[in-house]
């Protein structure tokens, strides 16, 4: 397992060179940079402009920009974010958790019932429930999740107007329990997520339970489930110990991108639910051309990458074992 871990770590280091070389590239080919637009500020004299431009490096050709802020980042130090003028972890680090927030809500619900959609359609395939789960399922993958969230703030809002239901519906927490104790705070927070996990969660689940419906049935079929079925084992060990263990192969082996998924964040659904995430500040930062801010995500979606797949492989390996790494 070792010289195996060794040989992925040795992979990631082009993968990250070249995936952020050709990020910081495509982005300094955008016409103008961060000053461009200060220099629209009456405000801002060109002796201060030329400061700037020294502070933030950008009188430096490109790959000095680019090998300076590598070696920085070797030092942990992720750069100065242009619009903000504070460090990129700074800035990053809160939307992060904030995106985590969601991504583990909207990840524990998509298994959770994902997973037992599926398994009851295989157990039961063609019949009048399974049919209907496969009609919501297409319906779920046919609708952009930032649509369905809109849809889901009107139903919301039309839910208080007609029974005076509060549910919160946008922003991270209630200004009135700032003060509030760990767990009140805690618990507010989780109000505020759950409608946006719930969206998030419902394409995830019509996905997850089509394909694990397809490899139960593939699996299910094979003759080691009749030998056993013939043999006398009882349907539930034949379901779950046998027949879904092989069919969860291909879904554990898919878990690797679930860590690239929480730097990603939520998307657009962060913008819908007014959530302060990820991609609002990815959003602004492309408009500001805030250079670091931009490169330094994906460098850490990169490193994200790597390690969901090694840990993708190890459970793989301890799902199956007849898989082993040497």
């Amino acid at each position: 397992m070792l010289p195996f871990l060794f040989r992925r770590l040795l992979q990631f280091i082009p993968t990250f060179l070249i995936s952020t070389l050709v990020l910081f590239f495509v982005v300094q080919a955008a016409p103008g940079d961060f000053l461009t637009q200060l220099s629209q500020n009456p405000r801002v004299t060109p002796e201060k402009l030329a400061q700037l431009k020294i502070n933030y490096s950008l009188d430096q050709s490109e790959w000095v920009q680019y090998i300076r802020w590598l070696t920085n980042l070797l030092k942990g130090n992720l750069g100065i974010s242009f619009a903000a003028n504070q460090p990129v972890w700074d800035l990053v680090a809160p939307r992060l958790w904030n995106s985590l927030i969601l991504v583990i809500i909207s990840t524990v619900l998509t298994y959770a019932i994902g997973l037992l959609i599926g398994i009851y359609g295989a157990l039961r395939p063609y019949s009048v429930p399974d049919r209907i789960i496969s009609v919501l399922a297409y319906f779920g993958l046919g609708i952009p999740s930032f649509f369905f969230g809109l849809l889901v703030i009107y139903g919301l809002v039309v839910l208080k107007q007609n029974t005076g239901w509060d549910v919160p519906i946008t922003g991270k927490s209630s200004g009135a329990l700032q003060n509030a104790g760990f767990f009140r705070n805690g618990w507010d927070v989780f109000l505020h997520a759950l409608a946006p996990s719930i969206v998030l969660a419902l394409r995830s689940i019509s996905s997850e339970s089509r394909f694990i419906r397809g490899q139960m049935l593939e699996v299910m079929g094979q003759d080691y489930i009749r030998t056993a079925r013939a043999k006398g084992l009882n349907d539930s060990i034949v379901t779950y110990k046998h027949a879904f263990r092989n069919a969860s192969l291909p879904l554990v082996a898919t878990l690797g991108s679930l860590l690239p998924f929480l730097i990603g964040g939520a998307g657009f659904v962060e913008v819908v639910f007014a959530w302060p995430g990820l991609t609002p500040l990815l959003l602004d930062s492309l408009g500001n051309q805030d250079l670091y801010v931009i490169v330094s995500t994906a460098a850490l979606t990169s490193l994200l990458y790597i390690i969901g797949n090694i840990l993708a492989d190890i459970l793989l390996a301890a799902v199956d074992p007849r898989i082993r790494y040497s």
